[in-house]
């Protein structure tokens, strides 16, 4: 089997197990086996943030066993409270101080039960209902005209000591960084999302939460340590107040951020929402929030307002670091991301500066006051970025905003228009040419071509390209493409943006390294530029936004007229990423021992393993270019010498056995989907074969007549096998034909196998089980590459090596018990067809 198959099943034995174990109580520490995914995600959450952040014991708090509220003063106690917050330690029905409902999904039924609760408890002052995902805080309070208790909203519960009415009256200097950003911000996103009328759209969310984020910012920088911050909302406030204060706060900020904001540029939310989100922030130094936290943060809002059909997609903080601390910046060095999102490359690329500055200023004794200035000059001068998406800008100089400004740097562009249309503010900070540094992730896909002359023109890969067989080489022609995926051409703008002896890091799809189609491109890059590393990442790496296979690779940009001959290129295939194919983290994570690696592979010049090994330039020109590390795994190679030395097994490959005229591959056909549906006879796709199986199709059988078309071209026979060469993670899979199923046309993705004449270490049935152990499934995994949007083996089948058996007894056994297991389902199969055909007769 597949790791592939057996990590799935890894992930669903952990999944079990969770649901089976249920999840520890934070407060009490117990096991909690029912509600477990309510109690996860709100009650442990709430539970924390009461110690965590408001100074709460968890002597003073109860949750396992649930408190309970009496059904009437003198009545039974009946109703489970999810979270009790007492006075002190004292855990009595007259010393209850709060009360966090968390089973309700809706704030509408979350008040309506909270409310059941805080009027059965005569001692209770505060009232929470919390889903996990926003809140609704009430408090006790008398109304003034009738004298009687009522509950009233408030912004914000108080910490431990703290008065109610003190909540919004904080200065500048009491402000805390904040533990838990990214959860603020979730609760601000889902509050707004659920409960703001007109501004529903992830996109205008952000705007929105930008708009107030630069309000709180703003505030921060310029209020001094003992005055009262403007960006407040007081617990006797009227909301129209909070508004009319945060708004004229945000006039001051359009003034000083005039590079971010335009004069037209408004508040949108009610005041409503802006009391709920200012409630959130207020008590917060987002100033000395950690770099990670505003990265994680911001996510929360951003990751939803990208645009995937436009390539956008967040490039994960881990691959972040690692292309960094390969590239390896110096204080002194020009860095710019042309496709710069949301920031996350600048920001890293700018604390690695920062690092080495504390370093100097260390070293030769600055003051903190020269080392800030020091800091902000390398922030503002060295780093640059683009994006042509205007909401991404911003955002990104929100983020430089944040953590020390430098947001100067950033503009909105178009990259890859003609440099002489930017802007002139652009041209005067950024020429071709002109950068020691550049890393990025730019967009990718076919679904968004790049088109006109006036655009391809400027770059040679803009060109059509064509393969000369005579010099086995490519060569650009003079014909322009009709259109180029952007991913392509940002390789070139990169290059010229670079001075001669430049780096960069970018990330690529993984097919631009392996296609047989895209060889024009590697040829394009290897003339330009050195090869410093490629890092092949796994598909996990970006999902679950997206499933795109990705490299990331390092060049350094040829001074003029400069030749190598050979080099050594630094390679790695990581396995792991540190989260799952549906983003749920986990403790395995390569890159870091990767860019350890590498870092290590530039003093000693000697690789290690997967995670870290040497090919030479000469040894990727006699392999047609390819660049990818998953086809040259050293691990793979390391496995199949182990297994000829251990003298057990012949190693074979495809070509081998072709040239001998042992077997032949051959290539189905496509019969139009018009045909689809017309009759009985199984059009057998990629997806109709797994576990050496066909699945009979009815939706795509053709008739009698298309079948005749197709049978003598295709000339199907049973014991052939069909090998899907192409299709995502069917590639490699197989099945056999029999009597039974051979009466079938195969798609042109699916090869058919043939065993051409009997030889005693080969037959059909042994070929299949060798087609499923691990180290061929490997070999098959290295070698396919995405083509448009489809990954496959092309004709790299042949050069899949089998490791067969030198036994005979050991092979006929493997031959006879695959066999026996075909033919037993088969006949299975076949009743079961009869079985079904009766109970449709009858």
């Amino acid at each position: 089997m597949s790791d592939e198959f057996y990590q799935s099943k890894k992930e669903e034995i952990i999944t079990q197990s969770y649901i089976k174990s249920g999840v520890r109580d934070y407060i009490s520490s117990q096991n909690v086996k029912s509600g477990v995914k309510e109690h996860e995600e709100a009650v442990n959450i709430f539970s924390q943030k009461l110690v965590e952040e408001l100074g709460y014991s968890k002597n003073q708090i109860q949750t396992i066993p649930q408190f309970r509220v009496k059904a009437s003063p003198s009545g039974q106690e009946k109703y489970p409270v999810d979270i009790t917050v007492f006075h002190d330690e004292k855990k009595s029905y007259d010393n209850v101080y709060m009360l966090v409902e968390c089973k309700q999904p809706n704030r509408k039924d979350g008040r309506k039960q909270l409310e059941i609760y805080l009027n059965l408890v005569p001692s209770v002052e505060i009232g929470v209902w919390f889903n996990g995902k926003e809140h609704l805080y009430l408090w006790k309070t008398r109304d003034p005209k009738t004298g009687r208790w009522i509950w009233i909203e408030i912004p914000d519960i108080p910490k431990k000591g703290q008065r109610v009415e003190d909540i919004g009256l904080y200065k500048r200097k009491n402000l805390e960084p904040p533990k838990n950003l990214k959860a603020v911000f979730n609760d601000i996103r889902n509050h707004l999302a659920g409960n703001t009328t007109g501004i529903t759209r992830d996109e205008s969310i952000a705007q929105e939460i930008i708009n107030l984020l630069f309000c709180k910012i703003y505030d921060e920088i310029n209020t001094p340590p003992e005055e009262q911050v403007t960006f407040r909302a007081g617990v006797h406030e009227k909301s129209e107040d909070v508004k009319a204060r945060i708004v004229s706060l945000f006039e001051k900020v359009k003034t000083v951020y005039d590079d971010v904001f335009e004069k037209e540029d408004i508040i949108k939310l009610d005041a409503d929402s802006i009391v709920y989100v200012v409630g959130e922030l207020q008590k917060y130094a987002i100033t000395k929030a950690e770099r990670d936290a505003v990265g994680d943060a911001f996510e929360v809002f951003i990751g939803p307002a990208l645009r995937g059909s436009e390539g956008q997609f967040f490039t994960p903080r881990n691959v972040v670091r690692m292309a960094i601390e390969m590239l390896d910046p110096e204080t002194d060095e020009y860095i710019i991301d042309p496709a710069c999102g949301s920031g996350g490359f600048l920001i890293v690329a700018l604390e690695h500066m920062w690092s080495k500055l504390d370093k100097e200023a260390e070293k030769k004794g600055w003051s903190k006051e020269f080392l800030a200035v020091k800091r902000r000059e390398l922030a503002s001068k060295f780093i640059t970025g683009i994006d042509k998406d205007s909401f991404l800008a911003k955002v990104t100089k929100a983020y430089m905003a944040i953590i020390g400004d430098g947001r100067g740097g950033i503009f909105c562009e178009n990259t890859l228009v003609p440099p002489s249309e930017w802007n002139p503010k652009t041209r005067q900070k950024i020429n071709l040419e002109c950068f020691d540094v550049l890393v990025t992730n730019p967009p990718f896909g076919a679904k968004i071509p790049v088109r006109g002359d006036r655009i391809l023109e400027q770059y040679e890969l803009g060109f059509k390209w064509k393969y000369n067989k005579k010099t086995k080489t490519w060569e650009r022609t003079n014909k322009l493409q009709d259109k180029q995926p952007p991913q392509i051409l940002f390789i070139e703008r990169c290059l010229q943006l670079l001075k001669p002896g430049g780096r960069m890091g970018i990330v690529l799809p993984d097919g631009i390294l392996g296609n047989i189609t895209d060889g024009y491109i590697r040829k394009f890059i290897l003339d330009k530029a050195k090869i410093l590393a490629v890092v092949d990442m796994p598909p996990e790496t970006f999902q679950p936004s997206t499933s795109t296979k990705t490299s990331l690779l390092f060049l350094q940009k040829k001074k003029e007229d400069e030749e190598i001959k050979d080099y050594p290129i630094f390679m790695a295939v990581a396995e792991k990423c540190g989260h799952n194919r549906r983003g749920k983290p986990i403790n395995d994570d390569d890159f870091p021992e990767i860019s350890f690696n590498y870092l290590t592979y530039i003093k000693n010049k000697k690789g290690i393993d997967r995670k870290g090994f040497l090919m030479n330039l000469k040894q990727i020109l006699e392999s047609d270019n390819i660049l990818s590390p998953r086809y040259f795994n050293p691990e793979i190679k390391k496995e199949l010498i182990n297994l000829e030395k251990s003298g057990k097994y012949e190693l074979v490959s495809f070509e081998e056995l072709i040239k001998k005229g042992i077997i032949s591959i051959k290539r189905g056909d496509e019969i139009g989907s018009k045909n689809y549906g017309t009759g009985d006879i199984p059009f057998v796709r990629t997806s109709d074969i797994s576990n050496w199986e066909i699945r009979i199709n009815k939706e795509t059988s053709v008739d009698e007549e298309i079948y005749l078309e197709y049978k003598d071209k295709q000339d199907l026979k049973e014991l052939d096998i069909l090998f899907v060469n192409d299709g995502g993670r069917m590639v490699g899979e197989a099945a056999i034909l029999t009597n039974y199923n051979k009466k079938i046309i195969i798609q042109s993705h699916i090869r058919r196998i043939r065993i051409l004449k009997e030889c005693d270490f080969l037959d059909p049935y042994l070929l299949l089980y060798l087609l499923k152990i691990p180290i061929v499934e490997k070999q098959i995994y290295s070698k396919t590459f995405v083509q448009a949007t489809i990954p496959t083996l092309s004709n790299r089948l042949k050069e899949v090596i089998l490791p067969i058996p030198k036994d005979k007894k050991e092979r006929e056994k493997i031959s006879n018990f695959i066999k026996g297991i075909i033919i037993k389902r088969s006949e299975a199969n076949q009743e079961l067809y009869k079985f079904l055909d009766k109970i449709k007769k009858s």
